[in-house]
């Protein structure tokens, strides 16, 4: 078996309706997830070594797309969110090795909702062109 180092990867073993996990998904995103996708303040860090810096948010509402859950976020001070997805009792976070051996809280994160996150146009397109990328690779698979 593989080992994955994102937060949860021992357990994300739900399915989407193509059969595919988490774990899938991880693999996929890591061959699209790119500069562009990134937050724009956090682009000039970004590279293929840390691709998933700056990819949480649009990672985790497109993991709720595909099963459903929840979006929470770990505060981090500066009053921005880091977002993770929660499935019945499967708790993922796709982009947490952005963060390197620093270990996040996941307990009583409050919940996040898309309304807002994607109330900024620029990050509704990041997950609309991250969405489209995805669903081709995946489309591919199944």
């Amino acid at each position: 078996m593989t080992e994955y180092k994102f937060y949860g990867w021992e357990t994300a073993d739900i399915k989407d309706p193509h059969g595919l996990t988490p774990r899938d998904y991880y693999d996929l995103l890591s061959e699209i997830w790119c500069a562009e996708t990134c937050a724009p303040r956090m682009r000039s860090d970004w590279s293929p070594e840390n691709k998933t810096l700056g990819q949480c948010s649009i990672t985790a509402f497109l993991m709720q797309d595909l099963y459903g859950g929840k979006v929470y976020g770990v505060p981090l001070g500066d009053g921005n969110f880091h977002c993770f997805n929660v499935v019945g009792g499967c708790t993922f976070d796709l982009t947490s090795e952005q963060f390197g051996d620093v270990v996040l809280n996941y307990d009583n994160c409050p919940e996040q909702f898309r309304e807002v996150h994607f109330a900024k146009e620029e990050k509704r397109g990041r997950y609309e062109s991250l969405k489209a990328r995805l669903l081709a690779r995946a489309d591919a698979l199944v």
